[in-house]
């Protein structure tokens, strides 16, 4: 801190003809004292809530106190974590829920912590200016003290082991789709034209192997192998398509959620595996709103505005449900629902994709429904 003592003919404030930003930092005949001052810094005892910005190798933790001030700011890697949080009192420690938060939320809550994640669209508003790893802590920290924000539950080892299935299947789909837009882009230079789909991909590996074809030989040799990788990758697929459909056989909820019209064994199981508890919603409408579909508003002034769904949530199951939803909706189509049903008075007087969406939203609630409160579906005719 400095002290500023003026002379005798020390002047106050700046000369008359400045206007203070280009004014002498001091005026020639005062003196200066620099007076040493250490701020008390706050004990390691009061701290209540940890921000933690997770990393690979480098971590940044930020504590605070009950009135939010700050305690610590340290920088641990990833060998010094969880000896620090041991020998920290117990208090609330928040993460954003991205990767590895499931894993450090276990690690860390064993030590007796309460731990809570945060999605990372809550996080952002409460970081300071520039970004990086002391602004993000911080920033987790004062997210989690909010008394109406929303965390994310940690799940179980066996839980996340469970979803290992599904990411594993859509990466070998978006192989798959990409071998097959190769093979049939490069088909498509020497004449052979097939249809789009994964149903069509027999054509495609047939043109390869058929000697008699008009492919150069040049080119014959690397389009095997692109048909070799088409054949292995379904192989696959088809095992963990029987790996998913023996678990829903095994799961009584999976079971009970194939009774409704557009979900099947792939649908059902993973929602058992990726959604969370149904205690988690109030009412089926938050579920639906969860999985990203219920429209996105932009309302002001007391005047609505609904555009798109909001895309929120797991995507997966988003995309599965829609997938399910049409479908139902083609099957509805072909005169498989009755006349008066609501699938089919809708498919009469809406676009066929706006019904799907719609369909989606309204399997949402019914799945909510069914695992919250057991049971199974029941078609609207039958419960009357």
């Amino acid at each position: 801190m400095l002290k500023v003592r003026s002379g005798s003919d020390a002047e106050i404030g700046p000369p008359p003809d400045t206007d203070g930003v280009d004014a002498p930092r001091r005026h020639r005949c005062a003196k200066v004292e620099v007076l040493n001052t250490t701020a008390k810094e706050a004990s390691v005892e009061e701290v209540i809530t940890i921000g933690l910005d997770l990393a690979k190798s480098v971590f940044q933790a930020h504590g605070a106190d009950r009135a939010g001030g700050v305690v610590f700011r340290k920088k641990l890697r990833r060998d010094q974590l969880l000896a620090f949080f041991a020998s920290q009192p117990r208090c609330l420690v928040a993460m954003e829920a991205c990767a590895s938060a499931h894993y450090w939320a276990r690690e860390i809550g064993g030590l007796g912590h309460e731990v809570r994640l945060i999605p990372p669209a809550y996080v952002k508003p409460f970081v300071k200016r520039q970004k990086n790893d002391m602004a993000d802590a911080e920033a987790i920290c004062e997210a989690a003290q909010r008394p109406t924000m929303r965390f994310v539950t940690p799940k179980s080892a066996e839980a996340q082991g469970s979803a290992v299935v599904f990411r594993t299947r859509d990466l070998l789909i978006r192989q798959r789709t990409q071998l097959i837009n190769a093979l049939r882009g490069h088909l498509a230079e020497f004449g052979f034209v097939v249809r789009q789909g994964a149903a069509h991909t027999a054509r495609l590996i047939d043109a390869v192997d058929e000697p008699s074809s008009d492919l150069p030989a040049e080119a014959r040799p690397v389009l095997a192998i692109i048909a070799q990788s088409l054949r292995a990758l379904q192989g696959q697929i088809a095992q963990l398509d029987a790996e998913i459909a023996a678990r829903a056989k095994r799961d009584s909820v999976a079971r009970r959620l194939m009774t409704i019209p557009g979900v099947g064994p792939v649908v059902a199981t993973a929602l058992v595996a990726l959604a969370p508890a149904a205690c988690t919603f109030k009412r089926g409408r938050d579920f639906a709103a969860w999985v990203g579909l219920t429209p996105r508003q932009h309302s002001s002034g007391g005047k609505e505005r609904l555009g798109r769904t909001s895309k929120m949530g797991e995507r997966s199951l988003r995309r599965l449900l829609i997938l399910g939803a049409s479908s139902a909706a083609k099957a509805a189509g072909r005169e498989c629902a009755p006349a008066n049903s609501w699938l089919k008075s809708m498919l009469a007087r809406k676009p066929r994709m706006l019904v799907t969406v719609a369909l989606a939203n309204k399997m949402a609630r019914i799945v909510w429904a069914l695992m919250a409160h057991g049971g199974t579906y029941r078609a609207p005719a039958m419960a009357v």
